[in-house]
């Protein structure tokens, strides 16, 4: 495509004229090629229903949820407070670096599916199938993990008939994401608010306690980090423990580029998003290491059912009890409560997402077609009925005990969160190398975080890798644990067999089938070699070829979003009407 032809057009589609097509018909998407476009919605699709507000919460809300909540108490008693502090911190800087990589993207081609798409037209379709089909089992398990999360926080409560509270909340968290995509986002909008104000008040409340404003009216100093185990307890396998949890903590910030395909006017409001959340991550990212610190300082990480098989207790909820006050505490608890709701209704959005993106490819789709059907108000029902019903296993728990199974969904989730972030740098080197390799200006690029490179994609790929390769560490030594070692590993094997099973079914294995991209062969004569050859970009055609998009022949003009007038026109009324609310937001931020 013509930088012309895509200048001209208030929004690049789909059914533009591809390079050296005159025949004016309809392109459909082919990943077997390293020129075809993004999968596009059929017929209806989704809307663009969410604002640049409501991104900016989505994207911080991402970060703030059971993990940190609940998931702390899990760190701090399998790690010890030194533990927990320093892989929060590597965790978060990583997310961090991360963030800026797919923003970079997510501004310049705004589609459902996000990074997966972005793999897929980066760097390989059989590794982006893979990686979708992973990403979206990732999202049905958290839904389940914060159902069962939800358990956890009611057995402050009452410990009877905890499934009911997972199934009430599924109800709600159905019928939400059933409406229209408005709704989801206001919803999270304000759950996410919420969560940040709780932080600031935590951070409060935990200096008062640690300087003696508690129920003994003494002074706890550093006395936690002294006592026997503390400050990293089970050496370095338990401190390798804390990064999937970490992982899992982190995970949300990547549906960012999730809700790029249903944001308003995305290369206006995308960026926008990306550096709000830029500086607001710091800040989120300094609001986890302040809270970290003090649960650490606090909380002992032998602190009684603390973290067990059947049971999980919130770090925030005993800060709030050392304080002496029950009403305080329990008001805690359904803030906790509130944000497992938030973390669900979170990761439902996103697997249904994802599940839609997966269906819309062409020609041959992912997923069944099924899931591509929405709604009149742009809703994927199909794909999110599918993405809720994986949340069966949080009824599990009366068998297993929620402790136990909340450990093992949550290991397996943080996990999943690795891959996508491994995969978010691999799209983000290959499309800077392709960028720069057909010879486009860095000044064209919509948003662009210039102090990321070249290291930033090299980075990610590197230390997300050491983070998969290490952190299971204590279920092999010093006694192999079977189950836990699924837990931390299940995914990699799961990604390899659903790697190969696209090459398989797309006939990767060249000899059985013409190279995709190449000219036809010319009718065999006597001159004919009994085995093919292509001298120019393959070798001889029985051997095992990859499917490693070519950087310098993919189009990176298609699917870029173009300004409409109408957009900026409404872009500066909402940043009147609202000037004088964001600046009172940054003050309480």
């Amino acid at each position: 495509m013509s930088r012309s032809a895509s200048s001209s057009s208030p929004r690049i589609k789909s059914s533009a004229k591809s390079p050296g097509d005159s025949s004016g018909r309809e392109q459909h998407v082919n990943i077997n090629d390293a020129e075809a476009s993004f999968p596009q919605p059929v017929r209806g699709g989704l809307h663009r229903g969410l604002s640049a507000r409501q991104v900016q919460m989505i994207a911080i809300a991402g970060t703030i949820g059971t993990g940190l909540f609940l998931g702390t108490g899990r760190s701090l008693a399998q790690g010890g407070p030194a533990s927990i502090l320093i892989c929060y911190g590597i965790v978060g800087f990583i997310v961090y670096v991360t963030l800026l990589l797919l923003g970079e993207m997510a501004t310049q081609y705004p589609v459902a599916g996000s990074f997966n798409a972005y793999a897929t037209r980066f760097f390989s379709p059989s590794y982006g199938f893979a990686l979708s089909w992973n990403y979206w089992f990732n999202d049905a398990v958290s839904v389940a993990s914060d159902l069962t999360a939800a358990q956890l926080v009611l057995q402050f409560w009452t410990t009877s008939y905890p499934w009911v509270v997972s199934l009430l909340f599924w109800v709600f968290l159905v019928s939400v994401n059933a409406f229209h995509v408005k709704a989801y986002g206001e919803l999270e909008y304000w759950l996410s608010f919420l969560k940040v104000a709780t932080i600031v008040v935590f951070i409060i409340v935990g200096i008062l306690v640690n300087v003696g404003v508690n129920e003994s009216h003494t002074y706890i100093g550093t006395h936690n980090w002294h006592i026997p185990g503390a400050p990293f307890v089970g050496g370095f396998g338990g401190f390798a423990k804390v990064f999937v949890t970490a992982s899992f903590a982190y995970g949300g910030t990547e549906s960012l580029g999730i809700t790029a395909g249903e944001t308003k006017n995305p290369s206006q409001n995308m960026p926008k998003v990306v550096k709000f959340v830029f500086w607001r991550q710091a800040k989120i990212l300094l609001f986890y290491v302040l809270s970290i610190l003090l649960i650490g300082l606090n909380v002992p990480w032998d602190y009684p059912n603390l973290s067990n098989k059947t049971t999980t207790t919130s770090p925030f909820t005993i800060v709030f009890t050392l304080a002496g006050s029950t009403v305080a505490a329990s008001f805690m608890n359904t803030v906790i409560l509130t944000s497992v709701l938030s973390a669900g209704n979170h990761a439902l959005f996103a697997g249904t997402r994802v599940l839609y993106g997966l269906s819309v490819v062409g020609p041959v789709p992912h997923a069944p077609r099924i899931f591509s059907r929405t709604t009149r108000a742009g809703v994927p029902l199909y794909a999110l009925l599918a993405t809720s019903s994986v949340s069966v296993l949080c009824l599990s728990s009366s068998y297993i005990g929620s402790g136990q199974l909340w450990g093992w969904l949550q290991n397996i989730v943080g996990v999943s969160n690795q891959i996508a972030w491994l995969s978010i740098g691999l799209a983000s080197w290959r499309f800077r190398k392709a960028w720069i390799r057909q010879g486009r200006s860095l000044d064209e690029m919509k948003f662009r975080a210039s102090w990321t490179w070249p290291w930033g994609p090299y980075f990610v790929i590197i230390t997300v890798i050491a983070l998969i390769l290490i952190q299971g560490w204590s279920s092999i030594i010093p006694t192999f644990s079977p189950v836990d070692f699924v837990s931390y590993y299940i995914e990699i094997p799961i990604m390899v067999v659903m790697g190969l099973c696209w090459v398989l079914a797309k006939n990767a294995f060249i000899g059985a089938t013409p190279v995709p991209g190449n000219a036809p062969l010319d009718p065999p004569n006597e001159t004919t070699s009994l085995i093919p050859y292509d001298t120019e970009t393959r070798q001889a055609h029985h051997k095992w070829t990859s499917d490693i998009v070519d950087i310098r022949t993919i189009d990176l003009y298609s699917d870029e979003y173009a300004d409409e007038p109408l957009d900026e026109v409404n872009d500066e009324t909402r940043r009147k009407r609202f000037r004088l609310f964001w600046r009172l937001y940054d003050i309480l931020a």
